[in-house]
């Protein structure tokens, strides 16, 4: 039975195009043909994406700040004021005894949970 050679066969204008030279080169030096190029982009990412993230940020600072004092205390005063006396008694005036339960009217084709 034939072996097969486990390189493939790469022909002589295969060895002087540039691809063939940088696998090449990459076999003796990977860290300075890989390994650099790729932590070098890291790196530059890093500093590129730096100041987008400081913008958004800024942004949701402009957004979100503290209230001062005088908004604070400005804040509420356009609703009614609750007491419980009166709530009590609004309740109580209500009948909760006497209630009638009501079906919920269905859309046309949706189960209405009738047997």
């Amino acid at each position: 039975m034939a072996v097969f050679q486990s390189r493939k066969f790469r022909g002589s204008a295969y060895a002087n195009t540039f691809g063939a030279r940088y696998r090449a080169a990459m076999a003796k030096h990977p860290f300075l043909l890989f390994g650099l190029p790729f932590m070098s982009v890291i790196v530059a990412a890093s500093f590129v994406l730096t100041p987008a993230t400081a913008v958004r940020y800024e942004r949701h600072d402009r957004k979100v700040r503290q209230m001062t004092r005088e908004e604070e205390l400005g804040v509420g005063k356009g609703g009614r004021k609750v007491d419980i006396r009166e709530e009590y008694y609004r309740l109580a005036a209500k009948d909760l005894d006497n209630w009638e339960q009501k079906r919920v009217k269905r859309l046309p084709g949706e189960n209405d949970g009738v047997l």
